[in-house]
This record gives structure tokens, sequence and C-alpha cells, in this order.
């Protein structure tokens, strides 16, 4: 069994890994329109993992092995027959995702892919934390500007009523960051999917990233306060006191979600974690289960990876980690604030993983296809970020450092951390605001809002940053002019805001003024024009994928007028922002190059910075600032732990 892990740096955490699964455009019942489902046939593929297949192929020492099976329909008789033989062992059967994780014979894994009602067969893999101050981050990012006040309780925004779901090492429910006005807690349910029969946060990572999304303005007079303080908070424990967890595990808890998310009103999920990407977006059943739940309404936020760098500093390529390689999430790099509030000095953190995404299949002729998408889908402060800490947890055991000593109460401790696993709360608590703020929004609709209203990072490329860093301020802006009647039903072109004056494309922040992105990723290139917020568009529909590389809808393709209407002008070029809009920077890389194999190979030089291919990790770093101590926790796989200044 691999396992996956968190992506926060303690201090200047950047402790990534992830989980690699399988994907296809697969819709919950009752989620609206699906997308093509892309069969078996049309990819020509396998249906086991290349990873899992070597293992079948050499026996790898073992004579069982821990899957994941998914199904494409009922299994018939005969299939059940090879379910219930003695030595096969059915862990879980999660009937929202048409999923089963089981143990049996590693020579029964080809028997049972041989079978039609099984459409994927893959390893049940190490999850891990992907590791991350709070303090100015609700100024820098436009939210503290969205806080209730006396004088305009009527247009603020707080969360109430949302509910967010923390797939993480989980919840101490009791801090007081996580009380409502009136002293009750706001984590309003607990699940453990670890096995080891508790839901709070011995580890550490899971309580700090769930009040960077949504910690109240109770303490320090708010200096430390989450994005959305008044949200509601689902904690979902997939992370043991250890900070690892297993694939199935997480399925576990998102198939959960499918099924009570209208009891608890999840609208937005977060994942500060992640798996090493091998598998194609396709097929990984962690990306597949993604997808469902974006299919069924929920917004899905995730953290990229902190492998951005090699050991003497260089830049890399290609190290996105699932599931953040899942077109339909919202795929979240870390930036650097340098602690100031003004946004005029932000840059990429170093660490931050770049795209674009390296996951793959192989044909039956044994040619691989690298999925290649541009990711991460925007990045947010992750770097030095101060938030709660849970009583005595292992990271703070292990390296007191952490700790920033501003109070002896067990129930107001605040500690450092760093990385995209600390970013991803912060966008996930935007999503909060943006769905309190107009509840019809599909996610394609927040995604697509969230990178429209971003700024470009001047000299950072996409595949750095995105469409640009986070902007609560704008976003929320414009989610409140988007109609409240638009559906699946709405047509192409229709009349998208409900005013004719369209948003001044410009924040100001701390006396700073930055242009919006008016743009958004799509696929392996972009997308400008006021046309996407003038005029309703099908890639905002529920059940089709914004910017995924495959058929959208019923098989009616990108850019060809239907999916996308007149005046949106398409680029399919990377480029390297001159801090203004998309579109206007200078080419970094032609989107053409990124083929299959053609320019990016493994190993193959591309700009400034280096690509590996064929998933393949390095240094998976856990980052302690000025520190100098090596840390071991969450590494597997050869993972090098490396200690940065």
């Amino acid at each position: 069994m691999t396992w996956f892990t968190v992506f926060s740096v303690f201090v200047s955490l950047c402790g990534g890994m992830g989980i690699g699964g399988h994907v296809s455009a697969q819709s919950n019942s009752g989620s609206g329109n699906s997308a093509k489902i892309i069969s078996q046939d049309e990819l020509a593929g396998p249906k086991i993992s290349s990873e899992l297949r070597e293992r079948v192929h050499n026996k790898a020492g073992q004579d069982r092995t821990r899957v994941i099976v998914q199904f494409n329909g009922s299994p018939t008789p005969a299939l059940e027959s090879l379910l219930k033989r003695k030595s096969v062992v059915v862990h879980e059967a999660l009937n929202e995702l048409r999923v089963r994780t089981l143990e049996l014979p590693t020579t029964a894994i080809e028997e049972m892919a041989a079978y039609g009602e099984v459409s994927f067969i893959s390893a049940d893999k190490e999850t891990k934390p992907l590791d991350g101050s709070f303090g100015h981050v609700g100024i820098t990012t436009g939210a503290a500007s969205l806080l209730p006040t006396i004088s305009s309780s009527s247009t603020s925004l707080d969360g109430k009523g949302i509910g967010i779901a923390v797939l993480d090492s989980g919840i101490n429910s009791s801090y007081r960051a996580f009380q409502n006005d009136s002293g009750v807690s706001r984590v309003v349910k607990s699940v453990d999917f670890t096995g080891e029969g508790r839901t709070d946060d011995p580890y550490g990572h899971g309580t700090h990233v769930a009040s960077a999304a949504a910690g109240n303005t109770k303490i320090y007079n708010g200096r430390y306060a989450g994005v959305a303080p008044n949200a509601n908070l689902i904690n979902l424990r997939v992370l043991n006191k250890n900070g690892l967890g297993s694939a199935s595990g997480l399925l576990s808890a998102l198939n959960w979600v499918l099924a009570n998310r209208a009891t608890y009103n999840i609208r937005v999920v977060n994942m500060s974690l992640g798996m090493m990407a091998v598998d194609s977006y396709k097929y990984d059943p962690v990306c597949l289960a993604v997808r469902q739940l974006a299919n069924a309404g929920i917004v899905v936020v995730v953290a990229a990876g902190n492998n951005g760098k090699d050991a003497v500093g260089g830049k890399i390529y290609g190290q996105i980690h699932s599931p953040g390689i899942e077109p339909s999430a919202i795929t979240v790099g870390a930036s650097n604030t340098f602690g100031t509030d003004a946004r005029g000095d932000d840059v990429v953190a170093t660490y931050s993983s770049r795209g674009p995404t390296r996951s793959h299949w192989k044909d039956l002729a044994g040619i691989t296809h690298y999925d290649n998408l541009i990711k991460p889908d925007l990045v947010a402060p992750g770097n030095k970020i101060i938030s709660a800490e849970s009583p005595n947890n292992l990271l703070v055991t292990q390296y007191p450092l952490l700790d920033i000593g501003v109070s002896s109460d067990s129930n107001s401790r605040m500690m450092y951390l760093s990385g995209t696993s600390v970013a991803s709360p912060i966008v996930a608590g935007a999503a909060a605001l943006l769905v309190q703020a107009n509840p019809k929004l599909t996610p394609n609709m927040v995604k697509m809002i969230l990178m429209y209203t971003a700024q470009p990072l001047a000299s950072f490329n996409m595949l750095e940053q995105g469409a640009g860093a986070l902007n609560i301020e704008g976003a929320v802006r414009l989610a409140r002019l988007v109609r409240t009647d638009l559906s699946n039903a709405t047509p192409l072109g229709a009349v998208m805001l409900n005013t004719n004056t369209l948003p001044v494309p410009y924040t100001t922040i701390a006396g700073y003024t930055f242009p919006w992105a008016q743009g958004i990723l799509l696929n392996r290139g972009y997308a400008t024009g006021t046309n996407l917020i003038k005029q309703y568009q099908r890639i905002y529909d529920l059940g089709v994928v914004l910017g995924g590389g495959v058929a959208i809808g019923d098989g009616v393709a990108i850019g060809d007028g239907v999916a996308i209407g007149d005046g949106v002008a398409i680029g399919d070029n990377i480029l390297i922002s001159n801090g203004v809009a998309i579109g206007d920077g200078i080419v970094f890389l032609s989107g053409t190059t990124l083929a299959d194999g053609v320019a990016i190979g493994d190993g193959v030089a591309i700009g400034d910075g280096i690509l590996l291919g064929d998933g393949v990790a390095i240094g998976d770093s856990i980052i302690y600032g000025d520190a100098t101590v090596m840390a071991q926790s969450a590494m597997i796989n050869g993972d090098n732990t490396t200690c940065m200044k």
C-alpha cells in the first residue's frame, strides 16, 4: 500500500506528496448533464495501471496486493463469484463512486481486469500532507474587506451556512477559532477514515489548515483569522497520527461527501494532501472521484505540491501531485508575500510545484501518452503562514520552533507552516465566500471567476502561477454580478451578468493597484476576452470540464464556437506574464510542444527549468525555514528530505 502526503512547509514547510488514480467524466445522479465518458476502446488503453502492471508481471516479491477497482456497471454473477473467493478480501464498497477497495492475490489481478464491468484497477497508494501565517492574509487577499461590520452588515461575507469539508489529519474542534458567536463549535461533523477511532488532530496539520480556511476573529483581535471565519467545518480525518493515509481511505471520505453533501450543505472540499501522479487523470481513482464531486456541484480545492526546486535551488517542472492533476479541481500553488499587505512584491514561492501535469497512460502498443495540462490554476499566500495549533501535536513536539509563542492556552496557540498545503485552504475559504455571495455558482463558474480576477505576477510563467495570485475582493465583486437563474439549460451567449456595466478589472489593496488576469486557463492554452463574463459559456455547466483536454458535454470541443462563443480569443502558448492580463505576456513554451512527448520528454530542459517525466518525484521536502534539522516525517519511496534556508 502506498500513502499520501500533506503539502505544507513547517515554518517554511515544503513537504509534498501524492496519490495516483484514474479519472473519467462521470456524474453523480441528479447532478445535471454529464461530460462525455471516455471509453476504454476510445483510449485503447489498458485496464491495469502501469505501476500495478509492473508489480503483476514482476510479482515484486508480493503474493497479495491491496487494490482499488473501478466499475462501469454492476458486477455480473461471475465477477461476484470471484469477489467472494476466500482469497479475496473486500474492504469497502463505495457505491457513490462505483468503487471497491480490496486485497487479493497478485496473480488474480489480470483475471479480474478481464471482466467487462471492470474499468480500471490501481494500487491502493499512500497519501501524505502537503504542509504550511496568516496575520496579513485577510488583508492581502482582499478577504478582510468583506467581513461583517456595523455599517455594511447587508453586504458582508463570512461563509455563514456554507460547509467546507476538510480532508486532513483531523481538527481540534474545541479550539477557540472554530466557535460561532454563541461559543458553539462550527465543526459540525467529524468522521475518522484512518481506522484509529479518533477525530482530533494528533499530527497537527488539519487544525492549521482548517483555521486558514475558516478560523474566526476571536483570537488576537482577528489578526490570524481565516478567510471564511463563520463557515461550518466538516472534519473528515484521512491522515493518521503520523500524517499518513491511503488512497482507499481518501476515496471513502469522498464517497461520504457525495452521500452527505445535502445534510451539511457541503459546497467546498479542501485537500491539502496528495500522492505521486503516475496514472493519467482519466484513470486515477481519486481524480475520478473529484470529478464526480464537481459534477455534483461541489468545489474541490487541492494543493499542487512542494516540489518546485531541486536540492541546489534549481527550478523543476512537471511535479504536480494527484489529485492536483485533475482538470475539474482548483489546483493551488503557493505565493510568497514577504509579509507585506501590498502585492507589488509578491512572487511564486520557490518550492511550489510547477506544471505541466506529467501523469500518463500507455496504449496497447506500449506508447506513453502524457496529460501535459497547465497547472496550477492559481497561487495563494503560502509562506510562513500563522494559524491554529492543535494541542500537543506531533509536528510541534518534534520541532518546538513551529510554535510562535503567543499563548500558553492550548486552545489559543498558533504555529507557523508554509507550503501549498496552506495556500489551498485560503482558496477554499475564498470559494466559500463566492458561493455565499451567489449560491447558484457552479464549480466551473467559481474556478473561472477566481482565475479571471487573479493578479498575474510579472516574470512568472503559466506553469508556475496559473492565471495568477488569488484576489478575493475582485472575485466576490464579480460573483455578485452573475445572474442567479443560470443553469445547464441556459444557451451559449446568453447574458451572464445582472448589469450592463462590466466590473472595473482592477483591485487596490494596501494602496497598490493591480490588473485582473481577464482570462482563464484551458487545457494547454488560455482564453481571454470580456465575453467570458458578458456571455454564458457552455464550459460553465455542471457535468463538463473547464480545460480538461477531453471532449466537452456531448462531444463538442473547446473553441468551435459552440462550447465557447464569439468574442473570446483562444491562445495555444504558455506565456511568461508581464504583470498585466493573460495573453499579453511573452511566449515561454508553445502549446503545440505539449503534445505526447514531442518537445517535453523525460529529463528534457524547458525554458529555465528541468522537467521530470513518468511521475518521478525528487526531494519531496519539508523545509524548516532557517532551522538546521532534517525532517524525517512523511517521506516515502526514496524521496529525499531536504533542509533548505
